[in-house]
């Protein structure tokens, strides 16, 4: 599925409430506007189908029974979805290929860079110094410039569709999103962030 047919972040956002609501139809329209994209992600951890297909079984059971733990603020939609679907990629990995997936065919250190043994994303956001600075930098930034950074990195727009928010040509967007991200890099490395 391309990214031209995957509906926007606030269509998702509102099948994933209604789905909280247990709303069976709004999950079966989730389920089919985003399973082809997630069944790839999965395939390209897992290598095979079965596997694949299994692991995202069990990320939309999950995803059904936790869709009101979802928050809008801390990620985008698909951003959420698809980590759900990289942890039960990876639940089955140990168990089909031991500790480290070798058996299943995958080379270590792509295993070892899936690994996530630090805490949950959203834990990491609100106790780290770096996020911090982010926020800081971000904050920095002229107010369009960190609109169209925020809609582009924190809610998984495309280029084209913040430029469509924010009724800007994509050139525009595009070079603020440029030039915001390099005074980004230059204001994290000044308060001595890589």
């Amino acid at each position: 599925m391309s990214d031209a047919s995957l509906p926007d972040s606030l269509q998702l956002h509102a099948w994933l409430s209604a789905a909280a609501r247990q709303d069976a139809t709004a999950f079966r329209s989730l389920y089919d506007a985003t399973s082809p994209r997630l069944y790839g992600f999965a395939l390209r951890i897992l290598a095979r189908p079965e596997l694949a297909e299994e692991a995202l079984q069990d990320a939309f059971v999950a995803i059904w029974h936790h869709a009101d733990s979802y928050q809008r603020h801390l990620a985008a939609p698909m951003t959420w979805m698809t980590t759900i679907v990289r942890n039960k990629a990876l639940d089955l990995l140990r168990v089909a290929g031991g500790d480290d997936g070798r058996a299943a065919g995958l080379d270590s250190d792509f295993v070892d860079a899936l690994r996530d043994p630090g805490p949950t994303p959203a834990e990491a956001l609100a106790l780290s110094n770096e996020a911090k600075a982010l926020a800081d930098c971000m904050a920095a930034l002229e107010g369009a410039h960190r609109q169209a950074v925020g809609l582009a990195f924190f809610h998984d727009l495309s280029h084209s569709e913040v430029a469509q928010q924010m009724a800007l040509p994509i050139g525009t967007v595009k070079t603020w999103i440029r030039r915001s991200l390099e005074r980004l890099k230059t204001c994290l490395q000044k308060g001595g962030w890589p």
